[in-house]
């Protein structure tokens, strides 16, 4: 049976906690990004569980049904896009499917897909995160009644951003491919913005224009790694 309507009363959502009772599943190998929807989930009452790629978010399927999969556009093993694709026409469908990336570009990518929404990095706003979702719940499976608008935002935890930069570092030193330099720069953009790490957004992001012109400079690849190293050499938050 289907997780929202079988809840006992007392797990029924509220205009404090409208999205009591659902299940989100999220796709995204930020620890940084996925931290913060973890906030999100826990201040709004949803239940969260999360695949950092496809293969791993296909395992999750085969198990249960979620509410609504968040799914980030870049991911290590392929296009999100392609399993927004997937999940579109997949029966029975799940309610709600939402595409995230850094790259605001990307929103026509996700909605041709097949995506109902998408939502910019850094994800942090409580209000956006619930309006979203709501929005796009079939109408019968909407809370009834007035709903508070939340003015908050979510600190998700300092430690994961290091995670990510050290999971970007090594990937970068370990692989110096073409598409992994994509995927890194793509990666970083997200974080970066997530984090609101001006320098190493630009560093990033001038790499991928670079890539994406086929005229990118080595001493551009240089200057990301300093950034990164830089971040990577300051003390580590307790």
């Amino acid at each position: 049976m289907d997780d929202f309507f079988s809840q006992t009363p007392h797990r029924l959502p509220t205009p404090q906690r409208p999205l009591l009772g659902l299940t989100v599943l999220v796709v995204e190998d930020s620890r940084f990004a996925c931290d913060a929807l973890r906030l999100l989930c826990l201040r709004s009452g949803a239940r969260i569980r999360r695949a950092d790629c496809i293969a791993s978010a296909h395992r999750h399927l085969q198990v249960y049904r979620p509410t609504v999969a968040l799914i980030d556009m870049g991911l290590p093993d392929g296009d999100g896009a392609s399993l927004i694709a997937e999940l579109a026409v997949a029966q029975p469908r799940i309610d709600v499917l939402l595409a995230t990336s850094g790259d605001e570009n990307l929103c026509g990518a996700a909605l041709a897909a097949g995506a109902d929404g998408f939502l910019a990095k850094p994800l942090d706003s409580l209000a956006t995160f619930q309006t979203a979702i709501l929005d796009k719940l079939p109408v019968e499976r909407r809370p009834s009644g007035p709903r508070a608008v939340p003015d908050e935002t979510v600190n998700p935890d300092p430690v994961a951003y290091r995670d990510d930069l050290c999971h970007a570092m090594d990937t970068l030193q370990s692989d110096g491919r073409g598409e992994v330099i994509d995927y890194v720069t793509g990666f970083l953009s997200g974080i970066a913005l997530s984090a609101r790490d001006q320098s190493l957004h630009k560093a990033a992001s001038t790499v991928a224009h670079g890539r994406a012109s086929g005229r990118m400079l080595n001493a551009d690849l240089v200057r990301l790694t300093q950034v990164l190293q830089q971040r990577l050499a300051e003390p580590a938050p307790i």
